[in-house]
């Protein structure tokens, strides 16, 4: 029993700072996520959207600390118990989204490794007995350290959270693990290689045959068969290959110009997914630079999923010198976790990327 805890507290432990610390790094976009689960297509919880960010930093510190506190032993029954609360919860939602099909990946690694809800749920079943056999095996976890030693360290991770917490909100993430990195080309990220794996689907036909229904299983064919058609099921059985920028558009009176926006040699894009949500004192700064910009013969567009009324009255307002198109608000929302962000782009490459706490660091 005593190799057991020793083996299921480093697991655990590792899983858990792993975790914790990658979400930490982008907690805005955790917060989408629980956004998502707390919509009333899943959870039907809307009253705790607006805390949603408020509720990720608390969880994924939390998570970092417990991982810490079980790698050095450190009051082992409330980190237990805690772990354990943790993991009920976070098993239930991972099968419920995975039953119902609800929110098709946890976010339980953030943008960094991307889990189906059954690989999710699978998951969170193994931790679940790893904790089980920490939770029966508690008088097997000794501290590594005195308990001043314990404290000290519990405090240095806590403060560390919290810095790293302050950095990333005001800043963005430290490690940019979506296909929007800075150096990443939209238009390539597009693309779907030469000879990439296409979805195969299954098509059960039923057939009224001498009176009874015959079904017949075929990967697409239309099967020969003397008898009267009635219907036909498809079934996905294999996933083709979906590149990792699928929904991506620069619209305007229906038109899509996002193929000629991204041939620009020089392009400024200020993003704001949500113009009602934006911070307001940045758009002084954003007319200046984006001025400056175009003094520089810089193409500048701005990109927002709000209507052209709100659109109209910003530009007005701020005396923008730049129009507003329409991107879908999750493509926005993937490319920069800032409200409003200016990005750098040469031909569809992303040159430079900025959270607006950052925009006096661009260059032209």
């Amino acid at each position: 029993m005593n190799y057991l805890v020793w083996i299921s507290r480093v697991i655990v432990g590792v899983l858990f700072i792993f975790s914790g610390l990658i979400k930490l790094n982008d907690p805005v976009g955790f917060s989408f996520k629980l956004e998502e689960y707390f919509s009333p297509a899943v959870l039907d919880l809307p009253f705790l959207e607006p805390i949603a960010l408020g509720i990720s930093i608390f969880v994924v510190i939390v998570e970092v600390l417990l991982g810490v506190l079980l790698l050095i032993g450190f009051k082992p029954k409330i980190t237990v118990w805690s772990l354990l609360a943790m993991i009920v919860f976070f098993t239930f939602l991972t099968f419920y989204s995975a039953y119902f099909n609800k929110v098709t990946d946890c976010g339980c690694f953030g943008d960094a490794i991307k889990l189906t809800p059954w690989e999710s749920f699978t998951k969170d079943v193994i931790l679940l007995v790893l904790i089980l056999i920490l939770f029966f095996g508690q008088k097997y976890i000794t501290p590594l350290f005195n308990t001043k030693t314990n404290w000290i360290v519990g405090g240095v991770a806590l403060l560390a959270c919290i810095l790293f917490a302050n950095h990333v909100l005001n800043h963005l993430p430290s490690v940019d693990f979506r296909p929007y990195k800075i150096g990443a080309n939209i238009e390539e990220g597009m693309t779907v290689p030469e000879g990439a794996p296409e979805p195969i689907y299954e098509y059960a036909w039923r057939f009224k045959v001498n009176g009874e229904d015959q079904i017949i299983v075929t990967n697409g064919e239309y099967p020969s068969v003397d008898g009267e058609f009635v219907d036909v099921e498809t079934t996905q059985i294999q996933e083709g290959y979906e590149p990792p920028i699928h929904d991506f558009t620069i619209e305007k009176d229906g038109q899509n110009f996002a193929s000629e926006f991204l041939n620009e040699d020089k392009l400024v894009m200020v993003i704001a997914y949500d113009l009602a949500k934006s911070n307001y004192d940045a758009f002084s700064e954003v007319a200046q630079v984006t001025e400056k910009a175009k003094q520089n013969g810089y193409k500048v567009i701005g990109m927002s999923a709000s209507n052209d009324e709100l659109s109209n009255k910003i530009e007005k307002q701020y005396k923008l010198p730049f129009d507003f198109y329409f991107t879908d608000e999750t493509a926005l929302k993937t490319i920069v976790r800032s409200n409003p962000a200016v990005l750098v782009l040469k031909n569809g490459t992303i040159q430079q990327k900025v959270h607006y706490n950052d925009i006096d660091k661009l260059s032209f």
